[in-house]
Parts: C-alpha cells; sequence; structure tokens
C-alpha cells in the first residue's frame, strides 16, 4: 500500500490567478511495482528497476507493441546520464530522433563545458575580463536569460556564482579558506558580466570573474530535445538529463509518472509525479557534496556568502520549460523556503515541491495533495 505523507501547503495572502496542476504527492510505504514510474528527476539515484539497461551500451532496447513500439537510448554526457525514452511507429524514424537528440547533447557539451578547453565557456572566461568576447547567437541569448533570472531572484541565481564555485573540489574535499573565499566573492556580481546586444559580446567588469552554465544548461539541453523529437514527429517521449526532464505527451493513455528521490536515502522516493507535456527539475545537496565537521558543502552556491545554503536539501520545480525549472530550483534552494515558495506564487503555471533541512516536505499553492488506491 501506499500512503501521502503530510505536506506543507505553502498559502499566499491572495489567491492565485491561474489553472490549479492536480498533482500527487505520494509517500512510499513500500516498493512501487516496476511499471508504476518512470526513471525521473535523478536517474543516478532512483531504484534499479527504473533504469532498464539497453542491450547496447551505446544502443537502444525497444519495446515492441503491434503498433508501434517504445524506444530507450541512455548515455554519459555533460558529466550525467542521459536518458531518451519515446514511442514510435517506425523504429528506423525512432532511432533516427534518438540519435538527433544525443548529437545535441553532444553539441552542448562541446560547447558550454567549463571542463573543455576549446568550449566557448571556456573562451569566455579566458578572455572576458581583458576585452569583451563576441558571442554565438545561443550563448548571447542564454545569459540574457541569466541575467533575467538573476533579477527574477533578487541575486540568488548568479552564474558568476562560479567565481568562488571553481574554488571547491568535490571529489577531494577540499574548501577554499577564508581569504580565497573573500576574494572570489567579491568577483560575483552579475551586473558585471555586461553584454553588448549591438556587438552580441560579453565584457566581465571585475577581475577574477568566471561564470557557469551549469545552474540551466541542462535544462536548456532537454527544451531543445524536445524540440527535436517533436519535428522528427515523436508525440510521446520523457527526456533526462540528470535531474532535468521533460515529458512530451503522455505515455500512451496515462501520465508519466516521475519520481523525487529522498534527499538522505537513495533507494527511496519522497513524490511521485503524474506528468503531462511539462519539464521537471530537482537540485539537491546530495548530487555532489562533502562533509567536514559534520557540514555539508555541495554544488549548489549561495552568490551572497560563497558558501552552500543549507536550509533545503532538495528542491523539485515544474514549470513549461525546463531552463525556467533548473533556473528556478536553483534560485528556490538558495532563497530558501518561505522566499523562494513567495516568488513561485508570483510566476504563472510555475509550483514548486521542497524538502527542507529536518526532512518536510513543502509544496506551492498549485499543488494539490492526494492518496493513491491501496495496491494488492
Amino acid at each position: 500500500m501506499v500512503v501521502c505523507k503530510q505536506i506543507h501547503r505553502f498559502a499566499p495572502g491572495r489567491a492565485r490567478n491561474m489553472r490549479r496542476r492536480k498533482l500527487f504527492l505520494w509517500r512510499l510505504a513500500v516498493a512501487f511495482e516496476p511499471e508504476q514510474t518512470e526513471p525521473a528527476t535523478d536517474m543516478r539515484n532512483l531504484w534499479p528497476w527504473t533504469q532498464p539497461k539497453p542491450a547496447h551500451p551505446a544502443a537502444a532496447a525497444a519495446c515492441a507493441s503491434d503498433a508501434g513500439q517504445w524506444l530507450v537510448r541512455e548515455e554519459a554526457v555533460m558529466g550525467t546520464a542521459i536518458r531518451v525514452e519515446l514511442w514510435c511507429d517506425d523504429a528506423a524514424r525512432g532511432e533516427a530522433a534518438a540519435d538527433a537528440v544525443m548529437t545535441e547533447m553532444h553539441r552542448i557539451d562541446r560547447t558550454m563545458s567549463p571542463h573543455k578547453d576549446d568550449s566557448e565557456l571556456s573562451r569566455i572566461n579566458r578572455e572576458a575580463h581583458r576585452q569583451p568576447v563576441e558571442l554565438s547567437a545561443e550563448m548571447f541569448l542564454l545569459l540574457v536569460q541569466a541575467q533575467r533570472f538573476s533579477q527574477l531572484s533578487m541575486g540568488a541565481f548568479d552564474i558568476t556564482f562560479a567565481s568562488v564555485g571553481n574554488l571547491y573540489d568535490y571529489r577531494e574535499g577540499l574548501a577554499p579558506d577564508a581569504q580565497a573565499l573573500a576574494r572570489g566573492r567579491a568577483a560575483i556580481g552579475w551586473r558585471g558580466m555586461e553584454l553588448d546586444a549591438r556587438t552580441r559580446s560579453v565584457h566581465f567588469s571585475r577581475d577574477g570573474m568566471r561564470i557557469d552554465l551549469g545552474g540551466f544548461a541542462k535544462g536548456h539541453a532537454v527544451d531543445n530535445a524536445a524540440a527535436i523529437l517533436a519535428r522528427h514527429g515523436i508525440h510521446h517521449a520523457h527526456v533526462a538529463a540528470g535531474g532535468d526532464s521533460r515529458v512530451i505527451g503522455d505515455r500512451r493513455g496515462r501520465p508519466w509518472h516521475i519520481g523525487v528521490r529522498d534527499p538522505r536515502r537513495a533507494d527511496a522516493l519522497v513524490a511521485v509525479l503524474p506528468l503531462v507535456d511539462t519539464a521537471i527539475s530537482t537540485s539537491g545537496d546530495y548530487e555532489r557534496f562533502f562533509e567536514r565537521d559534520g557540514v555539508r558543502h555541495h554544488h549548489i552556491v549561495d552568490p551572497a556568502t560563497g558558501e552552500s545554503p543549507r536550509s533545503l536539501r532538495s528542491v523539485t520545480v515544474m514549470a513549461a520549460d525546463g531552463l525556467t525549472c533548473e533556473a528556478l530550483s536553483k534560485s528556490i534552494f538558495v532563497l530558501g523556503i518561505e522566499r523562494g515558495l513567495e516568488l513561485v506564487e508570483t510566476l504563472e503555471g510555475v509550483d514548486a515541491l521542497c524538502v527542507d533541512a529536518e526532512g518536510a516536505l513543502h509544496a506551492s499553492s498549485g499543488m494539490s495533495a492526494g492518496r493513491t488506491p491501496a495496491r494488492h
């Protein structure tokens, strides 16, 4: 049987003028049956039965049906697991669509990786403090979007956090000392990332400034993947890049059931969300972290302090597109529950589910709690 965990719903002072998204939040009492839940907001941390293994690492497992087939493709790109599941009437067309998605994921990685010396992002970080750097149209628009989210979140979302973020080594468990942290923090500030629409260029006005697109690059990638699948005539699909997902249509007559993992138990879920034609992103303090003297240092950095915010364990956001979801999940994580959910209440078509530092669930007012029927 599945029981519903108590959820603290955010109650704004005034009613929201928007269509309520009816989402059921389910607490697991025992394991779900495999067919209930799709691989979801963090593929690396879901239960084994949610991660079907393809017959060949680079190829897909297709499940035949009388009128078509499901095709699954998995690869490791951008330092995370990429997964595409789609329904196709024609196997060759489905394979071509999956190929196109993976090609796009690799292209974005080549362009936006901070770990590739020849990426556009690395060139920006090398040169923009000396002189304006001309950008591709795609990169310029992403930086414009980054500034829009910085303004919307009152600076909680800030891609110049990398001025400090690159001082942490999560594999080696290393954090900057107070002096290095102060120097890095002085370089943070989204207004110092100066964009010129006329020359389509960026210039950093502060010494030591760096940017990182990890705050929403994967959301951008799943959005591009969804557009590619639509161009290939795919109407039922799920694309995931780590904690970021887009679902296209439904799952042939039923919603896609997307699981949100428990931040402290990799083999458990805190919620299952039935979704159709939407995007979802989860940011958690369990993805890349180390602990020192009982303090958890994780990859989400508060631009104001240069340190990890610790009032939340995870934030899941649902919206129309992946870029918005990922940027807002990071913003809410930094803002905290009260200010973060207040922001969500001002945005049409956006909802959020948060797990606080004590493990309690908090949801925006557009989400409805519910209970599943007992399973025997």
